[in-house]
Formats: C-alpha cells, sequence, structure tokens
C-alpha cells in the first residue's frame, strides 16, 4: 500500500491577513476598528504573541529493500528443505521448489534466449481439468520445458501444466529426479486420468520421438499421433482438449542426419547430426536462439459424449484427426505470420 503524503505541522496553510483567524481586522480606510463595548475607546495596536514552533514529524523509517525480503525469502526456504517442511504428491510433484528454483532457471531462456510470444492462453480453463496436446520438434524436449513456462507465467489463474513424458526421461538418474519435482509423470492412462480427474492441466505430445527426432527437412510435418489414447483419457475424465501449436523449436538444432548405429550403442532412439553437433564438440550443443510463438488454440469439448465412448474406436479415431488438423492449421497460419527464424 502507498505510503500517504504526510504534511509537516510547519507548511500547513495559515488564515490570511483580514480573515476571521488573522491578526486584526481593518476597515475599509485603512484604519483599525474601533471596540463595540460600552467606554470602548481606540485601544492601543499591539503586535501578535510569536506563534510557539511546532517540532516537525520524525520520519518513518523506510521499507526494507527487495534484497532483503528476497534473502529473508531464501533463508525461510533453505530452513524448510532442511527440515523437510515441504509437500510433494504421490508423483513427487514438488510445487514450491518447482516455482522458486526450477522455474527461475529455466525463465531466463524462455524470457531472453527463445523469446516465447504466447497466445491464447485463455483457452485454458481456470479451473477443473484439461488435456493440452502439443506438436513435437527440437531433437531435445524444450518444447515441454517452454510450455509449461508459458502456462505457469501467463494463466490469469495461475494454473501448473503437469508433462507426461517418456519412459526414457524416467531412466535417467539425475534427470528422473528433476522430471518428478517439476511434476512430470509417466505417459500412461492411469497417471492421466488420476491427474485430469484431481482437476490438473496436463500436457502431452502425441508424436513422441517420431517428432522429436524428425528431420530437418520434415519440420512443421505433423507426425502421426499414436492410436489416440490420449482421447480416451479424457473422454472418461469428461475434460477439455485444448490444442497446442508450438513455432520455432524446430530450428534449433537442425537435424540434418542420424546415427543409428550410435544410436543404438548408447541405447537413445536417434543420435541427432547437426551442422553443428558432434563437429564443434560441446559447443554444438548450444541451440540456435530462434524466435518462439506458442499459441493454444480453441478447446475441445468431451464431457458430453456418454461413458461407453471410450471405447469407440471411430470416435477416437475422428477426434484425434480433428486435434491434429487444428494443430497443423495453426502451424501454416504462425508460419506465413513469421518474418524471420530468428527475430
Amino acid at each position: 500500500m502507498a505510503d500517504a503524503k504526510v504534511i509537516p505541522f510547519g507548511d500547513e496553510p495559515r488564515p490570511r491577513r483580514g480573515s476571521a483567524g488573522g491578526r486584526r481586522q481593518h476597515a475599509k480606510d485603512g484604519a483599525p476598528k474601533r471596540s463595540q463595548g460600552p467606554g470602548a475607546g481606540p485601544g492601543p495596536v499591539r503586535n501578535p504573541a510569536p506563534l510557539a514552533p511546532v517540532p516537525e514529524p520524525e520520519p518513518e523509517p523506510a521499507p526494507a529493500g527487495g534484497w532483503e525480503r528476497r534473502l529473508a525469502g531464501g533463508l525461510a526456504f533453505l530452513r524448510r528443505r532442511v527440515t523437510g517442511e515441504y509437500d510433494i504428491d504421490e508423483f513427487g510433484y514438488d510445487k514450491e521448489l518447482t516455482d522458486q528454483v526450477l522455474m527461475s532457471l529455466i525463465r531466463p531462456i524462455y524470457e531472453n534466449y527463445f523469446r516465447v510470444e504466447v497466445k491464447g492462453i485463455e483457452n485454458i480453463p481456470s479451473d477443473g481439468g484439461a488435456l493440452v496436446v502439443a506438436n513435437h520438434s527440437g531433437t531435445l524436449p524444450l518444447d515441454g520445458l517452454m510450455m509449461q513456462v508459458a502456462v505457469r507465467d501467463n494463466h490469469p489463474a495461475d494454473r501448473h501444466l503437469r508433462l507426461l513424458a517418456a519412459d526414457l526421461v524416467f531412466m535417467l538418474p539425475v534427470v528422473n529426479e528433476l522430471a518428478r519435482k517439476a511434476g512430470h509423470t509417466l505417459a500412461c492412462a492411469e497417471d492421466a486420468e488420476t491427474l485430469l480427474q484431481r482437476g490438473e492441466v496436463v500436457g502431452v505430445m502425441p508424436e513422441g520421438f517420431k517428432g522429436l527426432g524428425k528431420p530437418f527437412g520434415d519440420r512443421y510435418k505433423l507426425q502421426r499421433f499414436g492410436r489416440g489414447g490420449f482421447v480416451s483419457t479424457a473422454l472418461r475424465a469428461g475434460v477439455p482438449i485444448v490444442p497446442c501449436s508450438i513455432v520455432g523449436a524446430e530450428e534449433i538444432y537442425p537435424m540434418i542426419g542420424n546415427s543409428r548405429t550410435l544410436a543404438r550403442l548408447l541405447g537413445v532412439p536417434y543420435f541427432p547430426i547437426t551442422p553443428t553437433f558432434p563437429w564443434l564438440g560441446p559447443l554444438g550443443m548450444l541451440p540456435l536462439p530462434t524466435k518462439w510463438t506458442i499459441q493454444f488454440g480453441e478447446p475441445i469439448p468431451t464431457d458430453g459424449y456418454p461413458p461407453e465412448a471410450a471405447e469407440d474406436p471411430m470416435l477416437m479415431f475422428n477426434l484425434t484427426d480433428q486435434v491434429r488438423e487444428q494443430i497443423q492449421h495453426t502451424l501454416y497460419k504462425l508460419l506465413v505470420q513469421r518474418r524471420s527464424v530468428f527475430f
């Protein structure tokens, strides 16, 4: 709350000469007025007694600076981590750690490196469950992290996005722990349905590794969306499907080749070859600073279908195709509007 403006007593306006509260009143001809009492005569004009000086009010202490508040908050955060006074859910999601640490580490990349522009964030409902379905690309899954920050920082209801990740994510020692802390969980129907029925916003990228590791020549061409399992999950939970189109991720690692032999040796789906990797070594792993746009489309409701609709393969195929077509159409529209990959 803004501080009220304090006027020192010494600066208060005093009554003007000639007013009821002034030193003395004068007649029109400038002579002092005579007293109206009986036997009163023109008395001497006396100077008024000098006003006693009024002490200035002591200034209020200035509020603590921003760095002091941040320091106090940081110390309190460390105390809670040491004493174990923080909450995680059964999936391992640590909301406090995500908001104060993990998002703070990703946000500079989101704001200053990729300069992400977000559109249609209001299409994600303010409460209740929702399934966000997005295209997947970029060789490394940075698009999922950028989408998570986009929802966290731009949604008016401060919603959090819980991503469904592939098995490989949870097989890597350090990545597994960080993914759990950030709210990600295994891409299976049981976990997704549990989160949706709890009222969470869940994100899924049905292209999987087919979209993430596709060659640069196939950029912005959506791959197959699997068997429509995400549609069946949304139907069972009765939540809307929000299509999401991401432009900019395709160019961060232009994949011009794939070493299948190295991929088999390392146990990964593909081993990318780009214009900078592996030729420049670790420096070649730095993504190109492309300009990103993330657009959330009109939600597709599913609550009007009967419970047995989740087992109807034709309905699942039609809804899957509808979601895919909407994402692809929005990608083409954003590409036409884009004037430069980097600016």
